[in-house]
């Protein structure tokens, strides 16, 4: 989705989105010179929101937040390619 439309589902600013596209809280993918945005981006920046607004975690904390669930993602990732590896490598021998 565009930047319009992004601001408009996640209900931020224009200038909220530039400081956390700064703070590289949100990473949009560069489509031309437009900025385009993925449900997981919408999805992250209403996370932003409720951390900050609702439960009144500061701008350090948020990035720490971000950090370690980026870090959990990928490691899910990786057991995910783990998994997937050994289910083959069984397949294999048993075939």
């Amino acid at each position: 989705m565009e930047t319009q439309e992004f601001i408009s589902r996640s209900h931020l600013d224009a200038a909220t989105l530039n400081v956390w596209i700064d703070e590289e809280w949100l990473i949009p993918r560069a489509s031309g010179s437009a900025r385009q945005f993925s449900d997981a981006d919408l999805a992250r920046a209403l996370l932003i929101r409720d951390l900050k607004l609702d439960l009144g975690v500061n701008d350090e904390g948020v990035a720490i937040i971000l950090h370690l669930l980026d870090q959990l993602h990928g490691l899910r990732s990786l057991v995910r390619d783990i998994h997937a590896i050994e289910t083959t490598d069984r397949a294999r021998d048993s075939g």
